[in-house]
């Protein structure tokens, strides 16, 4: 038997993918009677049929579905192979495929992939931006080394993923100018329910921890009245911004806002009997902090590039631990 070969393999998960012989064989810039030769080879080697032909159409046959998956199994682990072998020159040259929720990458993680890059200037990062849920799948999945999250990652995947607090940060109530809150600075849990608000999908991580917070406080999400909700928290800056809601927001997206004065931080007083607050003096300021988890698959192949990126950022954090104490 001569086996089948890797370039069979893509060939084959080409076809199957676009269920047609001559865009397949466009996409591989190849020609059309090699694409035919090779699904041939394969069918009549191992005696099976992978695609019914249906007049000028094909449909994927049940051989065609287990090679399907397994032959993506096996140009995955080959394509890992081949990055781990490149790496084998003190990280000189290699690729990082990183996934990072929408306020990480945006906000946090551009100064630590610029540290890593001046250290290694050959290494080419390729980083993906998308919702807490998406990261998670993704990495799950394999598109990703490492990912970045400030969501909880959902029990269906905690036996897949490992996951570990590199950082945190919290989210602060913020509203724009023409809101009556901007002139308090100021307000109580009940006042909450109040006003409009301006909120994140629940996919977002940002979204999945402020409604948390408000659970803590005893507030119900159905007593908010909810006028707009957006994917990104860029949207819900704008909108406050312009308009009379609030918001839950990173502190790290408004920052030059609240600068420059166009935005408002507004404290919440935690009156709520129970708490050991006598006096206003004594009442302890609600806050929201949450954390950034770094995840990765728990039995994928790990490349000395996501090892070496993933120590810098546990490095990061402990630096950043040992400051605050200093400043304590």
């Amino acid at each position: 038997m001569a086996g089948m070969t890797l370039e069979q393999l893509k060939i084959f998960l080409a076809v199957a993918q676009n269920l047609h012989f001559t865009r397949a064989a466009e996409e591989l810039y190849i020609t059309q009677p090699a694409v035919s030769a090779a699904i041939h080879n394969l069918e009549q080697e191992y005696g099976v049929k992978l695609f019914h032909r249906i007049g000028r159409h094909i449909e994927i046959a049940e051989a065609g579905k287990l090679l399907q998956v397994e032959a993506q199994k096996i140009l995955d682990q080959v394509s890992l192979t081949e990055r781990g072998l490149r790496e084998l020159n003190n990280l000189q040259r290699g690729e990082l495929k990183l996934g990072s929720s929408l306020t990480i990458g945006n906000y946090w993680l551009p100064s630590k992939i610029s540290e890593f890059k001046s250290q290694y200037p050959g290494i080419q990062i390729d980083c993906t931006l998308a919702n807490a849920e998406t990261i998670c799948v993704g990495t799950a999945m394999g598109q990703f080394d490492l990912g970045l999250v400030e969501g909880d990652v959902k029990p269906a995947l905690q036996s897949t993923l490992e996951y570990e607090i590199v950082a945190s940060d919290r989210l602060q109530i913020v509203v724009g100018q023409k809101h009556p809150w901007f002139e308090w600075g100021e307000i109580d849990l009940s006042q909450l329910t109040q006003t409009p608000w301006v909120m994140r999908v629940r996919e977002s991580g940002t979204q999945q921890r402020f409604e948390e917070a408000l659970q803590n406080w005893g507030i119900n999400l159905s007593e908010l009245n909810v006028i707009l909700v957006f994917t990104s928290g860029e949207m819900a800056k704008a909108a406050i911004e312009n308009g009379v809601g609030a918001t839950g927001i990173s502190e790290l997206m408004v920052k030059k806002e609240i600068q420059l004065g166009t935005l408002r931080a507004i404290r919440v007083i935690d009156n709520r009997e129970g708490n050991g607050a006598m006096t206003t003096a004594d009442y302890a300021y609600a806050e929201i902090v949450r954390p950034f988890f770094k995840i990765k698959h728990r039995q994928r192949f790990q490349t000395a590039l996501s090892k070496v990126f993933e120590q810098m950022l546990i490095s990061s954090m402990l630096d950043g631990s040992h400051q605050r104490l200093s400043v304590i």
